[in-house]
Formats: C-alpha cells, structure tokens, sequence
C-alpha cells in the first residue's frame, strides 16, 4: 500500500483555510480547509468572520464578493485531547516512516508484541512498519527478530499529531494562510 500524504490543493479551488475562534487551525493535517462554497455559505449562515480574502470574486445579479481564503469560526470548539485510533494517525505519529529501517514507501503497521503472543491492537503496541519489515518480523518477538522500533509506540495528543502534520504540508499553501499556520512557531531576530 502506497500512503499519498495528502490530496492536492490546487490554487484554482479556491479552498478556505478554517480556524478555530483563537485563530488557530482546527487540524494541520489534513489542513482544515473548506471549498469556496462551504465558506460562503458559513458566511451567509453568520457562522464565521472572513480574516483574509481572495482577488477573486463570485457575482449574482444582484451580489458580489470576494472569495474568502481564511475564516475564523465564531464559536470556540474544544479540540479533542485525544485522537483517534486509525492506520492514517499510526503512520503520522510516526511520521510516515517504517520504524524498523526508516523506509516511507509501502506503509502498513506492525504489532510489537504479536496478536498471537498476547499483543493488542491499541498505541502503545502498533507502529508504522514497511511491508518488507513487517513479513521479515513477523510473528517474532523484537529481541527473537532482532528488530526494535526506532520511537517506542505511545498514545500521542492531538498537539502531537499536529506538530508531526506541519512537517508535512499541502502541495498548495496560500500566502494569506502562512500567518495561521506556524504562528506559534519561534520568530527570527
């Protein structure tokens, strides 16, 4: 299985960048984005605050905007602490790389203490492993296989998965976007 990192923005959609009420994005990866419609109809609803727009615009007989390119939800959501349990969070925990020989191509997972000897399919057991190295382990103990995961596997934090999702980002970044994104960042002298 071949991971694609993330679908491709292209600057002809248009697309939104969503924040939260405190200005930060509600997910680096994927980026929280919407199309140009959904943020115009968030508009209309009263729902958002345009922050910063496209030179594009959208007519109606009788109406005309600018695209907006980053909007502010009016009401604060509360981030979850802790995210969800899928192959896709696994892989960005452990930053697209099998951690057993540091490959980023044919991305599967692999139990570190096996289902058969007891293992469970929870964080702190399952890593990002290349399929090579999976077949290799196997049904192996990391000290009969001779194989140790490179970051010891643990229950990450939503900050954790973002931190990881900034290392990988869009093919498309709108400049109006770059003082949302990395803004708590540390600044050059």
């Amino acid at each position: 299985m071949t991971v694609h990192f993330q679908p491709l923005v292209s600057p002809e959609a248009c697309p939104a960048l969503v924040l939260n009420a405190d200005f930060r994005p509600l997910s680096y990866y994927p980026l929280s984005l919407w199309s140009w419609q959904d943020a115009i109809k968030a508009v209309f609803l009263d729902r958002v605050n345009i922050v910063s727009h496209y030179d594009k615009t959208v007519r109606s007989p009788s109406f005309e905007m600018r695209l907006p390119s980053v909007v502010s939800l009016k009401t604060y959501v509360k981030p979850s602490r802790h995210p969800a349990f899928t192959r896709f969070n696994v892989f960005l925990r452990d930053r697209f790389t099998c951690q057993y020989c540091g490959s980023r191509e044919d991305l599967t997972f692999d139990h570190v203490l096996p289902r058969s000897k007891g293992g469970t399919t929870t964080w702190e057991n399952v890593v990002a492993a290349c399929s090579c190295c999976n077949l290799r382990k196997g049904d192996k103990l990391p000290d009969e296989a001779h194989m140790w995961p490179a970051s010891p596997p643990y229950q990450p934090t939503v900050g954790d998965l973002h931190q990881n999702g900034r290392q990988f980002p869009p093919n498309y970044l709108h400049e109006s976007w770059m003082d949302y994104l990395y803004w708590d960042s540390v600044l050059e002298p």
